[in-house]
C-alpha cells in the first residue's frame, strides 16, 4: 500500500509539473519557431543554454549546500524531542521527524527556486566570457574600464550568492538545533552540543570568509562609482580614509574567521562569535562611518576645491568620455553679422525647409482628413529628408496603420485573417500650406497616390507601431487591401515574413499559444499559410535583440525601390563606467552602436553597426556571430535617410550645459553654467527647442539635415551657444558646438516670446480670432540659424470652436529686436529684410495651392465660376457614393477658386 501510494504521489506530481509548464514549453518552441524564421536563432540558443547551463549549476550548488545542512543538523538520535499536538485526543507530534522528512522536497524547491531565479544573469555572465577591453583605464586603481562594465557585476552576483548560501545555512540551522536541544540558553551561558558547534562555526566562519570577499573584491571597487560625496566617483574622503578602512575591514574579517574557528576548537565558540563579530561591527562600522564623516566636515569641506581638483578632473573627463562629448567641435560666432536681404537669398535652401507644421497640429489634420476609414489610424509624425524633383526638402510623414480595435465587426476572421495590415503613408512638406491653411500633400489617399517623384509601390504595412495582434497570411480568406468607392480591393500576402504552418504540430502548437481553438479548426489556414506575431516593431526589435536599448521615435523610410522600412536606432549602455555622471536612470554610458531595419511588408530585421569602436557592441558581436552586419553594407537609399538618435542628443544636451567647463575650478563654481531654455508652453522634461532642420551650417557650402538646440547661460534669457548633431554622409555624428561672445547680447527664445506678446498688432489679432469662437494654436518656436546669427519663427493655427482641423493661417518672424506676422514665411521675411519682390521672385510662395488649375489666368471670373461648379458637383457625385477622401479633394478645389474668385472682385484677406 505504501508503495502504492507512493506511486499515485509521483505520478500526480509529474502530471502537476507537465500542466504547469506546457504554457512554457509551447512559447518556448514557438518562439524558437520565431527565432528560427527570422534567421536569428543564435540568440535564441545561446540566451537558452546560457540559461539552462546557470539554472542547473545554481540549483545543483543550492540543492547540495541545502541537502548536506540539514542532514548534518538532524544527524543522530534526539534524547529529548520537540512534540506537540493538535488537540488533546490527537497523538503527539515530533517536530524534528517531521523536519527530517521535508528535507529533501525541501532542498528541491529551494534548488528549483534559486536556480531558476539566477537565470536572469544569463546576460552577465555571456558579456564576461566574452568581454572587450575598452582601452582605458580607471585614474585610481588602473584596471581597465571593461573590469568595471563586465566583471564587477558578476562578481557582485557571486560573493552575494555565497553570502545568501551561508546565511540561509545559518538561519536553517540554528532553529533545527534549538528544537533539539542541541543548543541550550542558560542565564549567563550558550551551552551547545560539539557537533552543532563545529557546525555553527564553519558556517559563522564562512560568513566571515565571504564578507572579506565582498568587501576586497566589491566593495572597493564600486567606490569608484560611488554617489555618496560631492560628485559621482570616489571622493578625497573616499580615497584617503573609506579604502583604507575597507581594506582594514577585510583583513579584520579573516581574522574574524579564524577566531571564531579558534573558538570552535577550545569550545568557546558563542563568546569568541560575539567577540568577532563586535570588531567587525567597530572598524566596518563605526570607524567606517564616523571618521570619513569626520574628515568631510572638519578637513574637506573647508577646502573642498583643493580636496577634490583631482577627482573633479576625473569625474569631468570619464563623463566626457562615456557620453561622447570629449569629441564635441567648438566653433566661435562673432555676434556681430547683422543679416541682408542677400543672405537670406544665399541661405535660401533653409528658408524652403523652415518648419511651419508642428507634429502635433499636423498629426491632427492627417487623422481627420486621410485616415479614411474609422479602423485606420496614424499614430505619430516622424521628420525626414528626401531628394525630391532635384531638390533637398525636409518632409513630415505617418505611416497609415491598422488599428483592430476600431473595426466595426470583430471576429477571428477579420481580426486575424482578412483585416491585416495598414495601407500607406501621408507625407507632407515642412513648409507648404495651402490656401485654406492645409498642409500640401505630396503622398496621400488609398491606394497612396505621389504627386512627386517619391514612389509607393509596396505600401502594405503589417509591421508597424500599432500592430500587435497575431494575424494570418496567405490564407484561403482574401485579405482587405484599402477601400474602392463602394466596393473593396483585396490581396494575398506575396512575402516571406512570419512562420509558415507546414504540420499539424505547429498549428496545434499556436493554437495553444494564442489560446484560441479557431487557429486548430478553422478550414481558411492551409499549409502555405504563414502566421505573424510580434508585429509590434519595438516589441519585435526588443525580441530578436534583447540586450539592446531602444530609442522612443522609430521611423519609416521609402526606399527608392518604393517599399517602406522602418529604422530603429539601438544604444549600448551601463550604468557601471568609473566617476561618469549618471542620468535619472542609473546609465552613465551610451553609444548609438546599432541601426535596426524592420521591413514593413516582410518584418525582416537586419542590425548594422555603426560605432566598430564601441566595445559593449564588439561584445555582443563575439556572443553572437552573424547577427550583426558592418555600416557599409546598407543599401545607399536607406543610409540617406540614418539620423543621430533624438533621445541621445537631448541627454547629451543636458549633460554638456554643465561638462562643457573642463576646469575643475570654473566646473566647482559653475561659474559658465548653461541651461536649455525654458517654453512657457510646458513641455515636460522634453527640450521645447530641440529640432530637425535642413540648413547650411557656418561656414558649409550646401545645406545639410541636422538636429540643434540652442542653449542659454543659467537663469539668463540671452543665448550663450546652440548645438548640432549632423546627420548627412561621412559627417555623421559630428556633434559641433557655436559658441556666441560672452558680451554681445542676442536674444533667446523667452525674449523673443515676450516681444512677441508685447507687440500690439499681433496681440490684437490673437486676441481677435479669440473672441470669434476660434481657437488659437501657437507653434513651437523655431530658433534658425541664417550665417552667424538667428531668426525665430511661429506659426499661429486656427481651429474652429468644436472642429479638429487646424489651419495655418500666420506666420511671426523675428530677428533681433523686429516682430512681424504675416500670412506665409516669405512675407515676414520680406518685411524685417526688405525686397519682398526679390525674394518672392526667388523662390515659390508658401501659399501656393496644391492643384493646377485648368485656366491658366486667373482674369477670366466666367472661367473661374464653371470650374467651381464642375468640381461641386463632382463632390456631390463622391458624397452619394460615400468617397469622403474625393469629396473632400473636390471641395478643397472648390475653396480655392472661390478665393481666387473673391481676390479678383477686390475683396480683402477675409482674415
Amino acid at each position: 500500500m505504501k508503495r502504492s501510494a507512493a506511486v499515485l504521489i509521483l505520478v500526480a506530481g509529474v502530471l502537476l509539473v507537465a500542466l504547469f509548464s506546457f504554457p512554457w514549453l509551447v512559447r518556448v518552441i514557438t518562439d524558437w519557431y520565431w527565432f528560427d524564421a527570422l534567421g536569428f536563432e543564435v540568440v535564441f540558443l545561446k540566451s537558452l543554454w546560457t540559461k539552462f547551463v546557470l539554472g542547473v549549476v545554481i540549483g545543483v550548488i543550492v540543492f547540495a549546500f541545502f541537502f548536506a545542512n540539514l542532514r548534518i543538523a538532524q544527524r543522530g538520535l534526539v534524547p529529548e524531542p520537540f512534540v506537540f499536538s493538535l488537540s488533546p485526543n490527537a497523538a503527539k507530534l515530533d517536530v524534528t521527524q517531521v523536519l527530517r522528512r521535508v528535507t529533501w522536497p525541501a532542498s528541491i524547491a529551494m534548488a528549483l527556486m534559486v536556480g531558476f531565479s539566477t537565470t536572469a544573469g544569463w546576460l552577465a555572465v555571456l558579456r564576461l566570457l566574452h568581454s572587450s577591453p575598452f582601452g582605458i583605464s580607471d585614474p585610481v586603481f588602473g584596471r581597465d574600464i571593461a573590469y568595471y562594465v563586465f566583471t564587477l557585476p558578476v562578481i557582485e552576483v557571486a560573493v552575494g550568492f555565497v553570502l545568501f548560501l551561508v546565511v540561509l545555512g545559518l538561519f536553517m540551522t540554528v532553529p533545527i538545533y534549538l528544537l533539539r536541544r542541541d543548543i541550550v540558553i542558560a542565564r549567563r551561558r550558550v551551552m551547545i552540543e560539539r557537533s552543532a558547534e563545529v557546525h555553527l562555526g564553519i558556517l559563522i566562519a564562512l560568513f566571515f570568509l565571504a564578507t572579506a570577499l565582498n568587501v576586497f573584491l566589491v566593495r572597493i571597487p564600486s567606490l569608484l562609482q560611488s554617489s555618496g560625496g560631492p560628485l559621482f566617483g570616489a571622493s578625497y574622503t573616499d580615497l584617503a580614509i573609506r579604502v583604507p578602512l575597507l581594506h582594514m575591514a577585510w583583513i579584520v574579517a579573516i581574522v574574524a574567521a579564524g577566531f571564531v574557528l579558534l573558538g570552535v576548537k577550545t569550545r568557546r565558540l558563542a563568546r569568541n562569535a560575539v567577540v568577532a563579530v563586535i570588531a567587525y561591527f567597530l572598524v566596518s562600522g563605526v570607524a567606517g562611518t564616523l571618521l570619513p564623516a569626520a574628515v568631510q566636515k572638519f578637513i574637506v569641506d573647508p577646502n573642498e576645491l583643493a580636496k577634490e581638483t583631482p577627482q573633479l578632473e576625473h569625474h569631468i573627463s570619464a563623463t566626457r568620455d562615456a557620453w561622447g562629448l570629449d569629441n564635441v567641435l567648438i566653433r566661435d560666432l562673432s555676434g556681430e553679422a547683422a543679416l541682408t536681404l542677400e543672405d537670406i537669398q544665399n541661405n535660401s535652401g533653409t528658408i524652403e525647409n523652415v518648419r511651419l507644421w508642428d507634429r502635433g497640429p499636423l498629426l491632427q489634420t492627417f487623422r481627420q482628413l486621410q485616415e479614411i476609414r474609422t479602423y485606420y489610424d496614424f499614430n505619430s509624425v516622424d521628420d525626414d529628408r528626401y531628394w525630391i524633383d532635384g531638390e533637398y526638402r525636409q518632409v513630415l510623414l505617418s505611416p497609415r496603420e491598422l488599428n483592430t480595435a476600431s473595426l466595426p465587426t470583430r471576429n477571428f476572421i477579420n481580426e486575424r485573417l482578412t483585416y491585416t495590415h495598414g495601407m500607406g503613408l501621408t507625407l507632407s512638406p515642412v513648409n507648404q500650406v495651402s490656401i485654406e491653411g492645409l498642409p500640401v500633400l505630396f503622398v496621400k489617399d488609398l491606394p497612396p497616390v505621389s504627386t512627386v517623384s517619391l514612389n509607393v509601390a509596396r505600401p502594405q504595412v503589417y509591421f508597424g507601431e500599432l500592430s500587435n495582434d497575431y494575424a494570418f497570411a496567405n490564407t484561403a480568406q482574401p485579405e482587405f487591401d484599402f477601400p474602392l468607392g463602394d466596393s473593396s480591393a483585396f490581396t494575398t500576402y506575396a512575402g516571406t515574413g512570419g512562420i509558415d504552418i507546414s504540420s499539424f504540430l505547429r498549428r496545434f502548437l499556436l493554437s495553444a499559444r494564442f489560446r484560441s481553438l479557431d487557429v486548430l479548426l478553422t478550414e481558411y489556414i492551409t499549409r502555405d499559410s504563414r502566421v505573424l506575431f510580434y508585429r509590434n516593431i519595438r516589441e519585435r526589435a526588443a525580441k530578436a535583440l534583447p540586450f539592446l536599448v531602444w530609442d522612443g521615435d522609430p521611423y519609416m523610410v521609402i526606399t527608392d525601390a518604393g517599399e517602406l522600412k522602418w529604422i530603429l536606432d539601438a544604444y549600448t549602455s551601463s550604468g557601471r563606467y568609473p566617476y561618469s555622471q549618471p542620468i535619472a536612470n542609473g546609465t552613465n554610458y551610451m553609444r548609438n552602436s546599432v541601426k535596426v531595419v524592420i521591413d514593413a511588408y516582410d518584418g525582416d530585421v537586419k542590425a548594422y553597426v555603426v560605432d566598430t569602436e564601441d566595445p559593449i557592441v564588439r561584445t555582443y558581436q563575439s556572443m553572437f556571430p552573424g547577427i550583426f552586419v558592418p555600416l557599409d553594407e546598407m543599401a545607399s537609399d536607406l543610409r540617406a535617410h540614418i539620423r543621430y538618435p533624438e533621445d541621445l542628443f537631448q541627454v547629451q544636451t543636458a549633460l554638456y550645459t554643465t561638462f562643457h567647463m573642463d576646469e575643475p575650478d570654473i566646473f566647482y563654481s559653475r561659474e559658465d553654467q548653461w541651461q536649455i531654455p525654458v517654453s512657457s508652453r510646458g513641455e515636460g522634461s522634453r527640450d521645447p527647442f530641440l529640432r530637425h532642420i535642413v540648413m547650411k551650417l557656418p561656414g558649409e557650402a550646401a545645406e545639410e539635415y541636422i538636429i540643434m538646440t540652442p542653449f542659454t547661460p543659467r537663469q539668463k534669457d540671452n543665448l550663450a551657444a546652440w548645438m548640432v548633431a549632423r546627420n548627412d554622409g561621412a559627417n555623421y555624428g559630428e556633434l559641433v558646438v557655436y559658441r556666441f561672445p560672452r558680451q554681445s547680447l542676442v536674444f533667446g527664445p523667452s525674449q523673443i516670446v515676450n516681444r512677441m506678446n508685447q507687440d500690439t498688432e499681433i496681440s490684437r489679432q490673437i486676441s481677435l480670432w479669440d473672441q470669434r469662437g476660434s481657437e488659437v494654436i501657437r507653434g513651437s518656436l523655431l530658433v534658425i540659424p541664417i550665417e552667424e546669427s538667428l531668426i525665430f519663427v511661429q506659426a499661429i493655427y486656427l481651429r474652429a470652436e468644436g472642429g479638429r482641423i487646424p489651419e495655418l493661417k500666420r506666420v511671426i518672424v523675428a530677428y533681433q529686436n523686429r516682430v512681424v506676422m504675416e500670412e506665409t514665411l516669405d512675407r515676414g521675411l520680406a518685411r524685417l529684410f526688405g525686397g519682398a519682390a526679390a525674394l518672392e521672385a526667388q523662390q515659390p510662395a508658401l501659399g501656393e495651392p496644391d492643384i493646377m488649375l485648368e485656366s491658366e489666368t486667373t482674369a477670366d471670373m466666367a472661367e473661374l465660376i464653371r470650374q467651381a461648379s464642375e468640381h461641386f458637383d463632382l463632390a456631390i457625385e463622391a458624397q452619394r457614393a460615400g468617397d469622403w477622401a474625393r469629396y473632400g479633394e473636390e471641395m478643397s478645389r472648390v475653396g480655392e477658386l472661390l478665393r481666387l474668385l473673391r481676390d479678383l472682385g477686390g475683396g480683402g484677406d477675409g482674415l
